[in-house]
């Protein structure tokens, strides 16, 4: 398996539209020397109320007591929440292909995996039931962790009806799930060959396919979510969405390691949310965005159906920025040692950047 990287980040950062002033509080949002200031580790008020206000509009949780706390980004969100139940020695549960920094993260904290089958949309329902049912392990299974949309590296995205799924087995064998979601702005139109009818339905935030965050009634979703697909990764602003018990310990947990994201990057989020685009300027945004990395995909595709015929084989996406290749060896390359790497280095030769999924 070969996963194309997603190259660069897609331009998200408006720089032609961004022309940010702070510097007395307007009411909106606070003063310059708020946001310069040592903070808690909730975040800035008026970025964190954004979060909070965009996560009912758009998740509207089914539960009361939930809240959301800052982060720099999914992957320290990640940590965070990991470290609220896991100790070393314990299992994770992760799609069979999964994020590669989250294999980074866990092993160093002697954290095992536990891979659960995965298919065009994602992880299995049933199989993830197959291995809760079938575990043997002394410690008992607590966590899955998935990303529901433009799963990285595969690029498959659940439907309402596989999260459904997905939650009523972690009902069953009572896991906490991580929904890591960088990509979940990222929806768009399934691929048409008819370019003429293309980038007529984008879903902007009242179409996306309804998160796990949004089913969830006992409180057992941790949802991550992040700025860097969709504005500026250099940023490092995210939110966790949570049962507020779980929430207050990532606050307690940032106050000893990165206290909050920087001033001035939260400066340039609550000021872009609060005052200049508000929410109907920021779903423009993301409709622009959600065009961006269509047009990416579409190219990408058209290119590979034209190229790559009978070589490889892929599941179209229908968000994100990945594509998931199976290469079609020859049948006198099938079983030789390195065949693999050997494609890799071919395609860096030709400055085209090949994910290995080995």
């Amino acid at each position: 398996h070969v996963a194309p990287a997603g190259a660069s980040v897609a331009n998200t950062a408006p720089a032609d539209m961004l022309n940010v002033s702070v510097t007395t509080s307007s009411g909106a949002i606070e003063g310059l020397g708020k946001f310069l200031q040592y903070g808690n580790g909730r975040g800035v008020p008026s970025y964190a109320a954004f979060t909070r206000e965009h996560t009912h509009r758009v998740h509207d949780p089914k539960y009361v007591d939930w809240d959301t706390v800052v982060s720099l980004g999914n992957t320290d969100a990640f940590v965070k929440a990991l470290m609220l139940f896991y100790t070393s020695g314990d299992t994770l549960l992760v799609d069979e292909w999964t994020y590669p920094a989250i294999i980074g993260t866990v092993v160093p904290m002697n954290i095992q995996l536990a891979p659960v089958r995965m298919d065009a949309e994602g992880m299995v329902p049933e199989a993830l039931d197959h291995v809760c049912t079938n575990w043997t392990g002394e410690r008992k299974l607590r966590m899955v962790y998935t990303i529901p949309t433009a799963q990285n590296p595969t690029g498959a995205t659940m439907s309402i009806a596989r999260k459904r799924a997905i939650y009523a087995v972690a009902q069953k064998h009572n896991l906490v799930i991580i929904e890591d979601d960088p990509y979940y702005y990222l929806q768009f139109e399934p691929y048409t060959a008819d370019s003429e009818n293309r980038y007529t339905n984008l879903p902007g935030i009242t179409s996306l396919v309804p998160s796990l965050l949004s089913l969830d009634t006992d409180g057992r979703v941790i949802r991550l979510d992040s700025f860097s697909k969709v504005l500026a990764p250099g940023l490092r602003c995210g939110w966790v969405t949570a049962p507020k018990y779980i929430t207050d310990k990532i606050q307690f947990h940032n106050e000893t390691s990165i206290q909050q994201p920087a001033g001035v990057s939260q400066a340039i989020v609550a000021s872009l949310m609060n005052e200049q685009w508000g929410h109907s300027g920021w779903e423009r945004h993301l409709v622009q965005i959600q065009r961006d990395y269509a047009m990416r995909r579409d190219l990408f595709v058209d290119l590979c159906l034209k190229h790559l015929n009978g070589l490889v084989e892929f599941t179209v996406p229908d968000a994100g920025m990945f594509l998931w290749f199976r290469v079609q060896l020859k049948p006198e390359l099938q079983g030789q040692t390195g065949v693999m790497q050997r494609v890799f280095d071919s395609m860096v030769a030709n400055h085209v950047l090949l994910v290995p999924g080995y």
